[in-house]
């Protein structure tokens, strides 16, 4: 497989990137805890989240994602990612990727360059 090499601020536009090692997309069920397990190939990964529609998606990283709850700012497993702005993380091999989402039908895609060897 191909190797992207790392580039501590990947381009806004993605132009200049090579093709995703692993791509994956889901259309997200409201109030469901969706998972992916980062697959093993390479030690480190980047990955790229974007939801797409009205939906607002929560990601984590090994450990549940959750949509905020009340109004006091309180400590949170999870980020947000929305239709306007891309979520680009680093991630491992073996790590488990959780999102969540409370609106019905959001569409997610999830794309992964090995920053590292790859089997």
């Amino acid at each position: 497989m191909m190797m992207t090499p790392y580039i501590s601020q990947q381009p806004v536009d993605d132009f200049g990137l090579g093709f995703p090692n692993y791509k994956y997309s889901a259309t997200l069920a409201a109030t469901t805890d969706t998972t992916l397990t980062i697959p093993g190939g390479a030690p480190r990964y980047k990955v790229r989240i974007r939801s797409a529609g009205a939906g607002v998606v929560w990601a984590a990283i090994n450990a549940t994602a959750a949509v905020p709850a009340g109004a006091t700012l309180v400590s949170t497993t999870s980020e947000m990612v929305t239709a306007e702005r891309a979520m680009c993380r680093e991630v491992r091999g073996g790590d488990v990727l959780h999102l969540f989402t409370s609106t019905a039908s959001t569409a997610v895609s999830v794309v992964l360059w090995a920053l590292g060897s790859t089997s």
